[in-house]
């Protein structure tokens, strides 16, 4: 028993956990599948590996600065972050072997739902959400349930986080066959359910065709947003400038050390946007190289190991389809939640915590979706639910995670409050003994849901085959 759960610890930390192995063997075995040449096969793995790479270091460099600019943010709005008895760094060490096995034996789970039901389509490959998923679900059981073994929290919470990555790409596919009409690849982010209320929300807002972000016409003067490069530098830049404008000075000053400690805070809050736009230039740059590498060597897992299947991906996927809608959401669902901060901090209801990563994936995901249903007044929209429902949920959720790792609730993106208060809603049925009826309803759930939606598609197409006309063209391409 003991050799199987380091086995399985092993596989979560070392692949599953590690973003760029996870989409190289990926990739490596696709391509093997194919009988690929050994050269071709060796350097598509290396470039898609490469292209992960890449992603993240853009990650890094962008999201750097914004992470010391949280704290200059807070004391621009004469904040202070709420404080926590219990700590994440604390849960983690506690509870970190059975998030680790649950990743692996919620992977595995999945992989058999998609290989034995055709309708499930996407196999979900974002590696660092499934951590993420994963230690929302164990707090959330360590919640509803203290008293459960470490098996009955790995084997409920991977039933549950299975159903999850498995419905979840699917309930996203009609937005994204907007944005990628051949269905190459899905959605496999936590902010789907803010994407989701957008796409909706968006549709009496107008078309695309008519308000279109990445077709705006501006004025001569103004040509130069068109770029989302500069775009993104000067509106970054210029938040940065306000808050160090208005911020405690020891706080600029620290913030500004970290980088070097000869640099003026106002330089620093330059350099912080030159960044964040230099980040972003890398990071669309490593998706354009990964994805060149792993859709068509997918075909292999396509063809062979579970017919018809497509890789889920991460949200920055289809962040080049239309970047500047994603700034646009960006900005929106930022100033939103600084609303929401003052709002809240005046009301004495709850001090929020500006979560300027989330703010971005969030926001601009939202705002990208809703691009697609109603133009810029869609992507606008995305970026007032992003922040709504990154503010109300921080504030709602905090208390909720008091005894376990309340940070999870300002670290949070829209799925994760959802599942937070999906288990606790059905604590009161569940107590005690009866935490199994979570993965069991869960699966049963997604099985359902599968089974509906293989008859609706074999209905659509009177052949049998449960591949769609538009799908069968992704497959040739690819």
């Amino acid at each position: 028993m003991d050799v199987i759960k380091d086995i399985l610890t092993f596989l979560a930390d070392n692949v599953f956990g590690q973003v760029p192995i996870l989409i190289g063997l990926i990739t490596l075995i696709g391509l093997l599948l194919q009988r690929k040449r050994f050269e071709d096969t060796l350097a598509g793995a290396l470039r898609a590996t490469i292209g992960v790479v890449i992603l993240f270091i853009g990650v890094e460099v962008f999201t750097g600065g914004l992470t010391s600019f949280q704290k200059v943010l807070a004391s621009a709005m004469g904040t202070t972050p709420p404080k926590a008895d219990h700590t994440l760094t604390e849960f983690l060490t506690k509870q970190g072997g059975t998030i680790a096995l649950v990743i692996t034996v919620a992977f595995l789970v999945h992989v058999l739902i998609v290989r034995i039901f055709p309708a499930a389509r996407y196999l979900y490959l974002t590696g660092h959400l499934m951590f993420w998923v994963s230690t929302v679900t164990v707090a959330s059981l360590v919640t509803i349930a203290p008293g459960a073994d470490q098996l009955t929290l790995v084997l409920c919470g991977a039933g549950f986080v299975a159903a999850y990555w498995t419905v979840q790409p699917l309930w996203m596919r009609p937005l994204m066959r907007r944005v990628m009409p051949d269905d190459r690849f899905g959605f496999a982010h936590t902010s789907s359910l803010a994407c989701l209320v957008t796409g909706y929300a968006a549709r009496p807002l107008g078309s695309r065709e008519k308000h279109d972000t990445e077709k705006l016409k501006l004025p001569r003067q103004l040509s130069f947003f068109k770029d989302v490069n500069v775009s993104t530098a000067l509106i970054i830049s210029v938040i940065m400038l306000v808050g160090v404008a208005f911020a405690d000075n020891g706080v600029v000053n620290t913030a500004a050390a970290e980088m070097d400690a000869k640099l003026s805070p106002w330089v620093w809050a330059l350099l912080v946007g030159l960044r964040f736009a230099g980040g972003i230039a890398i990071l669309l740059f490593g998706v354009r190289m990964f994805l060149g590498e792993i859709v068509p060597a997918f075909k292999g897992f396509s063809d062979k190991v579970i017919p018809g299947t497509r890789p889920a991906l991460d949200a920055p996927t289809v962040f080049p389809v239309a970047p500047t809608a994603v700034m646009v959401g960006f900005v929106t669902s930022t100033g939103l939640f600084l609303v929401c901060l003052a709002v809240f901090a005046g009301a004495g209801w709850f001090t929020l915590a500006p979560p300027m990563i989330m703010l971005f994936f969030v926001g601009g995901a939202a705002g990208l979706f809703g691009n697609v249903v109603a133009g810029w007044r869609g992507a606008v929209l995305g970026g007032v639910i992003s922040g709504l429902i990154l503010a109300i949920g921080q504030a709602v959720t905090w208390d909720l995670y008091e005894k376990t790792a309340p940070e999870l609730a300002t670290l949070a993106d829209p799925d994760w409050y959802a599942i937070a208060w999906l288990l606790k809603a059905v604590d009161p049925v569940v107590g005690g003994n009866s935490v199994w009826l979570v993965p069991a309803v869960a699966l049963a759930a997604t099985v359902a849901t599968l089974l509906l939606l293989g008859r609706a598609e074999k209905r659509r197409t009177p052949d049998g085959d449960e591949t769609a006309p538009a799908d069968r063209t992704a497959v040739k391409r690819a």
